[in-house]
């Protein structure tokens, strides 16, 4: 018995021991909880209880130089239901109301959604898709309907919210007004347009509010304020007219469809400032329509053909090697350099002319020869003049993916004995249409070269936070004298050029046209095609605008891909609708003559008015505003019953005045 009682007791120690160790340890450990990993716990502790949420900015709108809205950020609203949250007689009770309620907004029959409900509870689906894109009056009366209407908790209903962005004009200049979006597939922010070049300003800062985790997955606010408030985005104010670019777009989608061609661009702005007034780039689907993909007008650098000879001609005339009367032969329409033929587009040439109207008619022989006549011996004197020009680099435009120009220079592993003649007719060359736009924007300007820009203001509500003022790339680009002249031939590429479709005796343009053959250095002629094209100014008198048109790849099957029958007439029809269709302030005629009836009331009233008496004088016939005026300057109180003329006065006339003194007058 003494033996089983001592094992009795060893086993009380060892539990006793053992008991003793788990406390020591258990103290070892809270104590390292407590006071070694005890911040790290807290930090964990708070981060799975406490958060920060971000409270999204507003983004800034885009508006048009009138005012008008391009793009605007709206609220869209996805509804889903949580089938298992109602109890079962609370969704007998309205599910067939609820059915036949979401049929009167969405597209589907009543017994569509109840059975769709009733499958979406048996399966006990707790994110149940009833509806995505909604607007948000869609959005308040579905929230309204049976049974969603008892709220998250007792009725289902799962609200998400999503800011999207809208262009309100619709596709019109879409490419230029852009995006600034997550790509969904990397993650990473892209963007094109005014919205990515100004989004520091629009896209605001986000702000930040603390809320503490409680029952049922719910987050809630800690404070009644926010950790971070939240700044809106500024408004960006753009240089475009929404008339102007509507007529812009439509000139320009016709012409594409008239001549099945691949893409076009079209661009207008203003000659003073370079704010640009409209831009359009349309591309040709697979299925035969436009769409706004690509900024050609700013992204495509290509050969520009004819257009460039305005270049030939600047340079030429600053040098004075030869003027705009002297002569040259175009024999017989073909010239060759090193064994290549440079023709012209006339069979058997134009005989000889002058270089003016060498110009006037694009003879490709008669600039040729102008130019590799007088800069052959020293070809980088010319190509100096170019870079001179501001025609060897971009224009430094906030647009990302601006195209670069290719001037080739002497020297260069690709200059060649050819280099300089092609250059003279716009071949081995490369510009963007917006950088030939810019060139020909400063004849207009009087030889000023100013930065296109698309921007003029950026604003908080009515306050200005930051003005664009006109940037000038080049204050002179070349002298008032070649100016003149420059003017003069490109109005005559109108009035009796190969422009001279285009030609309105009520109406007044200037430019160039152009058609170059892009891909011609490939092997065969399947690569190849025709960019057609026209950049000028209008009125030519006195130009407020400069506009350039290319397009690319016109159907050669009409036999017509010339500058100045494919481009020129969206030039024209933009020019016209400007100045025909804008609305204008009707003049009053015979603003200043005199009517008899009046002047003699007139002088009634201010012969009675200029009396210094001291007595109520005779109104009777008065007009009753002239009466109140007349007694007002002598200082009486006038109550006037009736309308028209005076009738009858309450004081009688000779009286003598007492000022304050109220008179009644009854008029008729």
């Amino acid at each position: 018995m003494a033996v089983d009682d001592k094992h009795i007791s060893y086993r009380i120690y060892l539990v006793a021991v053992f008991i003793f160790v788990m406390a020591i340890a258990i103290v070892v450990k809270l104590t390292n909880i407590q006071w070694v990993e005890g911040d790290y716990y807290r930090k964990l502790a708070k981060q799975r209880t406490v958060r920060n949420f971000v409270i999204p900015a507003n983004k800034g709108n885009i508006y048009s130089a009138d005012g008008s809205l391009l793009a605007t950020s709206i609220p869209n609203y996805e509804i889903r239901f949580d089938a298992k949250a109602p109890k079962t007689e609370t969704f007998e009770k309205h599910v067939k109301a609820l059915s036949d309620s979401l049929a009167t907004v969405l597209d589907r029959p009543g017994g569509y959604y109840e059975q769709e409900l009733r499958k979406a509870r048996a399966n006990k689906n707790r994110y149940y898709l009833i509806a995505r894109k909604l607007s948000y009056t869609e959005y308040v009366k579905i929230k309204g309907f049976p049974l969603f209407n008892l709220g998250a908790f007792k009725g289902g209903i799962i609200v998400e919210q999503e800011t999207v962005r809208k262009h309100p004009i619709g596709k019109i200049a879409e490419r230029t007004i852009g995006y600034d979006r997550i790509d969904p597939a990397t993650g990473i922010e892209v963007g094109k347009g005014i919205e990515w070049a100004y989004k520091s300003y629009l896209n605001g800062k986000d702000g930040k509010i603390l809320k503490q985790k409680i029952a049922k997955g719910q987050w809630k606010p800690i404070r009644d304020i926010n950790e971070v408030d939240p700044q809106d985005g500024y408004d960006v104010i753009s240089t475009i007219d929404v008339f102007i670019q509507d007529i812009a777009h439509h000139a320009l989608l016709k012409q594409l469809e008239d001549y099945e061609a691949d893409h076009g661009c079209v661009v207008v702005m203003e000659t003073e400032t370079g704010h640009v007034k409209a831009i359009s780039n349309l591309g040709r689907a697979e299925n035969g329509t436009y769409s706004e993909t690509t900024n050609y007008a700013i992204a495509e650098s290509h050969e520009p053909g004819s257009t460039f000879k305005l270049v030939d001609l600047m340079a030429i005339l600053e040098d004075k090697v030869a003027d705009t009367s002297t002569v040259y032969d175009s024999h017989g329409g073909q010239i060759r350099y090193y064994g290549r033929a440079v023709n012209d587009s006339h069979k058997g040439g134009y005989g000889k002319v002058s270089l003016a109207r060498g110009f006037e008619l694009s003879s490709n022989t008669v600039m040729v020869q102008a130019v590799y006549d007088n800069y052959k011996s020293n070809p980088s004197k010319f190509v100096d003049h170019i870079k001179n020009f501001g025609l060897n680099k971009t224009l430094g435009l906030h647009f990302k993916g601006e195209g670069r120009a290719i001037i080739p220079h002497p020297g260069d592993k690709n200059w060649s004995g050819v280099s300089l003649p092609w250059m003279a007719f716009g071949y081995g060359v490369s510009v963007t249409p917006m950088q030939t736009l810019a060139f020909y924007n400063s004849v207009a300007n009087n030889g000023v070269m100013v930065k296109p820009q698309f921007v003029s203001e950026i604003k908080e509500w009515n306050k200005t936070i930051k003005k664009f003022d006109v940037e000038v790339i080049n204050p002179k680009v070349c002298s008032e004298e070649t100016i003149k002249k420059l003017k003069a031939v490109m109005l005559n590429v109108v009035k009796k050029g190969t422009a001279s479709k285009l030609y309105s005796k009520e109406f007044s343009m200037a430019g160039k046209t152009g058609t170059a053959m892009v891909n011609y250095g490939k092997a065969g002629r399947e690569g190849l095609y025709y960019a057609s094209s026209f950049v000028g100014y209008f009125p030519a008198d006195h130009p407020k605008y400069s506009c350039i048109v290319v397009v690319h790849k016109p159907n050669t099957s009409k036999n017509n891909y010339y500058g100045a029958d494919v481009a020129g007439p969206v030039f024209k029809r933009i020019a016209q609708k400007i100045f025909t269709d804008a609305p204008s302030t009707n003049k009053i005629k015979q603003l200043d003559s005199k009517i008899p009836k009046q002047e003699i009331s007139y002088d009634k009233f201010d012969k009675e008015s200029n009396k210094k008496t001291n007595k109520i004088p005779n109104l009777k016939g008065m007009p009753g505003m002239d009466a109140i005026a007349l007694l007002e300057n002598l200082d009486l109180k006038v109550k006037v019953i009736g309308v028209g003329k005076v009738k009858k006065q309450s004081i009688q006339p000779g009286q003598n005045i007492n000022k304050n003194t109220t008179i009644v007058l009854e008029l008729s």
